[in-house]
C-alpha cells in the first residue's frame, strides 16, 4: 500500500458535484488545497500527492524574537474614536471591527512580502490573534468578532497567523495556566510560526488513562530533568516545543502530582521514532526522553497543578481540527500566500489520511453509482442514513462553535461531536465493503479507485481511539451531561479522561 495519499483518484467534475457535501468528512481537502494540486496535476492525479515542494520551517526552541512593543493603536482611539463614556465597556460592534480590519489591510497588507516579514506585522498590529489580550498582541475581542476578523483576512487575500498544534492547543492552554513571563516570550512565536509544537501526553502505558504517566522531572537547581517515553505524538520530527505532562511528585494521589512543561525539543537526550501504522501511514512518532532539561521558567502554571493543565488542553483538541481549518490559507496569489499555503500543505500532509480516518462518507455515492448499486433499496438506504449522521455531526459542530462565540468555556460538546464522527466513520467503511465487494480489498495505484476503500477499512478503527476512546468519551457525557456517578476505580482517586 502506499505509504502517502489523500484519498482516492479525483472523480470527475459530476461525480464530485453528486457527492455528500463537504461537511460530511471534517477533514475533507479545503478548497485552497484542492486549488493547490488541481491547478498543477491531472484529474486522475491521487488527492493525497501534493504538489508543495518547499515551506516554511519552524524556528529552533532559541530563536527569539525581538522584545514586544507597544502597539500603534488603541481600542478607544482606533475603534471608538474615543468616545467611550466612563465605565463603558469598549467592545465595538461587529460592522466597526469589520471597518477597522479593512482598513489595516488596506494600508498593510502586500502580497509580495516574505512569509515571516508579513506574520510579524500582522501580529504586532493584534490582528492575527484578536481574541488574545492586547498586552500579548491580541485585541481583547469576544469570539465572535475574532471569526469576523479572519473572514476579513481571507476575503483580502491575506494571510494569518500559523496553523499548527501551537496555535490549536498550546496557545489556549498558555493564556489560561501560564505566567505572565512565559506567555510573554512564547505566545509571539507562535502566532508568527517561528516556533512549531507538539503535545506529549500519552505513553505506553497512560493513554485514555492519562493519569497513569510515568515520565518523571526531577527538579535539579533552576531546571528540571525528565526521563520517559511518549506515545502517539503527531509533529515530533519537526517541533521546536512540546507541551509536556510529567510526574513531579509520585508521593501523592496521581492527578496531584502532574506538572505540565514547555519542553526544548532540540537538545540532546531527545529522540524521535516514527510509527508505522497498518494502513501504511507513519504520521506518529514515539518520543524517548533521557536526561533532557528544562528550565524552571517553563513550568506551565503551578507545579504540581498540570492535571488542570491538561484538562484545559484535551478539550481545545477534541475541536482542534475545525479550528485549524478555519485558518487555512485562501485563495491568493503572491510569495505570501504562495509560502503560507506550502508551510499549510507540510503541516496537513501528516494528517493526510484522516479522511478516510473518518470513512470517506462523500465517497459513498460516487462508487454505488459507478457500481450500479445506486438504485438497490439496501444501498439507498445506507446512503440515507449516512447523509442524516452527517447531518447530525454538522449541527453538533454547528451548536459547539455558537457555544464558543457565546464566549463558553468548552463542555462536553466535544465529547458527543467525536462520537457521532465515529460512528459516521463506521456506517461509512460498513456501507463502502457493501458496495465495492471483494474490490474493495484491494490496494495499490492499480486498484480501483486506487485502493482508497481498503484504507478506509484499515484506518477508520483509528476514529474511535484517537483523541479519547469512544468508552472515555462515552463517561464523560454519562457523568457531564447526564449527571450519573464516576465509574469505580482501582485507584482511591478518580480516573483520567485524555487522550
Amino acid at each position: 500500500m502506499r505509504s502517502s495519499r489523500w484519498a482516492t483518484t479525483a472523480p470527475t467534475r459530476s461525480a464530485r458535484d453528486t457527492a455528500l457535501p463537504s461537511t460530511a468528512c471534517t477533514w475533507v481537502v479545503p478548497a485552497p488545497i484542492q486549488a493547490a494540486w488541481s491547478s498543477s496535476a491531472p484529474a486522475t492525479t491521487p488527492r493525497g500527492c501534493w504538489r508543495a515542494t518547499s515551506a516554511s520551517t519552524s524556528g529552533g526552541p532559541n530563536q527569539r524574537s525581538s522584545p514586544p512593543r507597544v502597539l500603534r493603536d488603541t481600542w478607544v482611539t482606533e475603534m471608538t474614536g474615543g468616545a467611550v463614556p466612563d465605565g463603558a465597556a469598549a467592545v465595538p460592534s461587529a460592522e466597526t471591527v469589520r471597518g477597522a480590519v479593512r482598513s489595516w489591510l488596506e494600508l498593510n497588507w502586500r502580497p509580495d512580502r516574505a512569509l515571516r516579514d508579513w506574520r510579524s506585522i500582522l501580529v504586532d498590529s493584534g490582528w492575527a490573534c484578536p481574541t488574545w489580550p492586547r498586552e500579548l498582541y491580541g485585541r481583547d475581542l469576544p469570539a465572535e468578532l475574532g471569526g469576523i476578523v479572519l473572514e476579513e483576512i481571507r476575503r483580502a487575500g491575506a494571510v494569518g497567523p500559523a496553523v499548527g498544534v501551537g496555535i490549536g492547543l498550546v496557545a489556549p492552554t498558555l493564556l489560561e495556566h501560564g505566567s505572565a513571563e512565559i506567555k510573554l516570550r512564547l505566545l509571539r512565536p507562535i502566532a508568527t510560526g517561528e516556533d512549531a509544537w507538539c503535545q506529549l501526553f500519552s505513553e505506553p502505558g497512560s493513554g485514555s488513562d492519562l493519569a497513569g504517566l510515568t515520565t518523571s522531572a526531577v527538579r535539579d537547581g533552576d531546571e528540571w530533568v525528565i526521563n520517559g517515553q511518549k506515545l502517539w505524538t503527531t509533529g515530533a520530527a519537526h517541533a521546536g516545543y512540546g507541551l509536556l505532562l510529567a510526574r513531579t511528585d509520585p508521593s501523592v494521589p496521581r492527578h496531584e502530582g502532574i506538572t505540565a512543561f514547555a519542553l526544548p525539543l532540540r537538545q540532546p537526550g531527545i529522540e524521535v521514532r516514527p510509527l508505522r501504522q497498518m494502513n501504511g501511514y507513519a504520521s506518529f512518532n514515539e518520543v524517548f526522553i533521557t536526561d533532557a532539561r528544562v528550565p524552571q521558567a517553563n513550568v506551565i502554571g503551578v507545579v504540581g497543578a498540570g492535571w488542570g493543565v491538561a484538562r484545559t488542553t484535551l478539550a481545545h483538541e477534541r475541536h482542534l481540527a475545525a479550528n485549524l481549518l478555519a485558518l487555512m490559507p485562501g485563495e491568493a496569489q503572491g510569495r505570501t500566500a504562495q509560502e503560507a499555503m506550502a508551510e499549510a500543505l507540510a503541516y496537513f500532509k501528516t494528517y493526510e489520511w484522516y479522511p478516510q480516518r473518518q470513512g470517506r462518507a462523500d465517497l459513498a455515492p460516487v462508487l454505488a453509482r459507478e457500481a450500479g448499486r445506486s438504485v438497490e433499496p439496501l444501498v439507498r438506504q445506507q446512503l440515507a442514513q449516512l447523509y442524516s449522521l452527517e447531518r447530525l455531526m454538522h449541527w453538533m459542530s454547528q451548536r459547539a462553535s455558537a457555544s464558543a462565540a457565546r464566549g463558553a468555556k468548552r463542555g462536553p460538546e466535544g465529547s458527543l461531536s467525536k462520537l457521532a464522527a465515529s460512528r459516521l466513520a463506521r456506517a461509512a467503511a460498513r456501507t463502502h465493503s457493501h458496495i465495492a465487494g471483494a474490490w474493495g480489498l484491494l490496494a495499490g495505484d492499480d486498484a480501483p479507485h486506487a485502493g482508497v476503500v481498503t484504507e478506509v477499512l484499515l484506518s477508520v478503527p483509528a476514529q474511535s481511539i484517537a483523541g479519547g476512546t469512544d468508552e472515555i468519551q462515552r463517561s464523560i457525557v454519562a457523568e457531564k451531561v447526564l449527571g450519573l456517578p464516576r465509574e469505580p476505580q482501582p485507584a482511591d482517586d478518580s480516573s483520567a479522561t485524555g487522550g
